[in-house]
């Protein structure tokens, strides 16, 4: 329970003592028990609600593998990287031929080449970059 052992209880009730005094303490005790108590009932019919909207779904599910401390980011990575089945391997292969001369690209950087800038002419604009 919270890594509380029985030794830091009773410490933290001496304390509470010297703190609170004793008219207070019992006063204080008191509304830690409904604090308890109303915590207690609010989780109780979260849960009775949670199962009269699940229908008998609610009865089903196993709590246990939905816990998050039961996660270890190790065996999930292992199990994504570990296939009982190999696929089959897929190789790129790369094409080390001569770039098309009447490709679109070689034609703009052609006629960028040869086109003078000249203060009245416009800014050169690429209809396919926007």
């Amino acid at each position: 329970m919270f890594g509380l052992t029985f030794e830091k209880l009773l410490l933290i009730g001496i304390i509470a003592v010297f703190l609170l005094g004793p008219e207070r303490l019992p006063h204080y005790a008191a509304q830690l028990g409904r604090l308890a108590r109303q915590l207690r009932d609010m989780a109780n019919g979260a849960k009775d609600r949670m199962r009269d909207e699940m229908g008998p779904e609610f009865d089903d599910l196993d709590w246990k593998k939905l816990d998050p401390r039961q996660y270890d980011p190790r065996r999930i990575i292992r199990e994504a990287l570990v296939d009982d089945a190999p696929e089959k391997e897929v190789t790129a292969t790369v094409s080390r031929a001569a770039p098309n001369p009447d490709s679109a690209y070689l034609q703009r950087k052609r006629a960028r080449e040869n086109a003078a800038l000249t203060p009245s002419a416009p800014a050169p604009f690429d209809t396919e970059a926007t």
